[in-house]
């Protein structure tokens, strides 16, 4: 195996990452702040990739498009969390998980209505195509080494958020102790309503980044959202930095477990069989390393202790 090969399949699993963590950072403060159970995150990644790939498509601008899934999720957001998930909050878990899952179909089925059942593509700009010499001859697509830079720069603007600003102080009070922050005069209506689009906002920004390399399509964020609860399982739930290291991990797994795996079983099997068990075992990857973490952690690698 050479290391260009190495090179350019770990810094897919960066990309990979990254997006992820867009998704899952949203995801794991909803969770963290307000306890919530949203299935319907998934929904807002599709949103966002859908409203990204509309204004391209009037437009014709890629900028435009990306600020449009913006404001396209961040809104939806906040609407889905001032009329339906608001009023979850005092139930349990199962309650939310079918109210949650019941906006997929709604907002699936909305969009098919909307925009049809046929995938709609987003094209990468022109300045953005092409590919990019790297230290070592490394021949790697801009685009992507783009995502890598955006997604390590929301990372880098969300820690700073939530440590150096006072919303961030907000929000983690509301994580330890959200009764006491509301005695305070604290409106955590108000509180609860921002944290959902900020994280609706994300999982927009995420769908219309990938909706660039990949069709927009309904149904889209469903597998997405079952890796980003992986992430914030391995991370811990309501921690960032656990977010960006849980995904890191995820994408990384992923990409090598997909080259390494069948290269390793090709030592000891016929070429077609290994093929076959390692791409399972690679598959599988992710999972076992989600049941290795709570083993050794269960809180997550960065999660509260109990």
């Amino acid at each position: 195996m050479s290391a260009v090969l190495l090179a350019e399949q770990i810094l897919n699993g960066l990309q990979f990452g990254v997006m992820l963590f867009l998704m899952s950072a949203g995801l794991t403060l909803v969770f963290g702040v307000m306890g919530l159970i949203n299935l319907a995150h998934g929904s807002l990644y599709m949103i966002g990739a859908f409203a990204a790939a509309a204004v391209a498509g009037a437009t014709g601008s890629f900028l435009l498009a990306l600020v449009a899934a913006l404001a396209a999720a961040a809104a939806a957001g906040a609407l889905v969390e001032m009329l339906v998930i608001r009023r979850l909050y005092d139930r349990d878990h199962l309650d939310q998980v079918l109210a949650t899952f019941a906006l997929i179909l709604i907002f699936s089925e909305g969009t098919r209505w909307v925009f049809g059942s046929f995938p709609l593509f987003l094209d990468i700009p022109p300045w953005l195509s092409g590919p990019v010499t790297l230290p070592g001859g490394i021949q790697y697509p801009t685009y992507r080494l783009v995502l890598i830079g955006v997604g390590l720069a929301v990372a880098g603007a969300l820690g700073l958020l939530i440590t150096r600003t006072r919303l961030g102080i907000r929000i983690r009070a509301g994580e330890s102790d959200r009764e006491m922050i509301a005695a305070l005069g604290v409106d955590i209506r108000r509180l609860y309503t921002i944290v959902f689009a900020l994280g609706a906002a994300l999982a927009g920004l995420a769908g219309a980044l990938v909706g660039a390399i990949q069709s927009v399509q309904v149904g889209m964020g469903e597998p997405v959202l079952i890796l980003a609860f992986v992430v914030i399982v391995i991370g811990g739930i309501g921690s960032i930095r656990g977010a960006l290291v849980g995904a890191l991990l995820v994408g990384l797994t992923d990409t090598l477990g997909g080259l390494f795996l069948p290269r390793l079983f090709a030592l000891v099997m016929e070429p077609s069989a290994a093929a076959s068990v390692g791409s399972a075992l690679a598959s599988m990857a992710i999972y076992i390393l989600m049941a290795g973490v709570l083993i050794w952690r269960p809180t997550g690698l960065y999660g509260a202790r109990a």
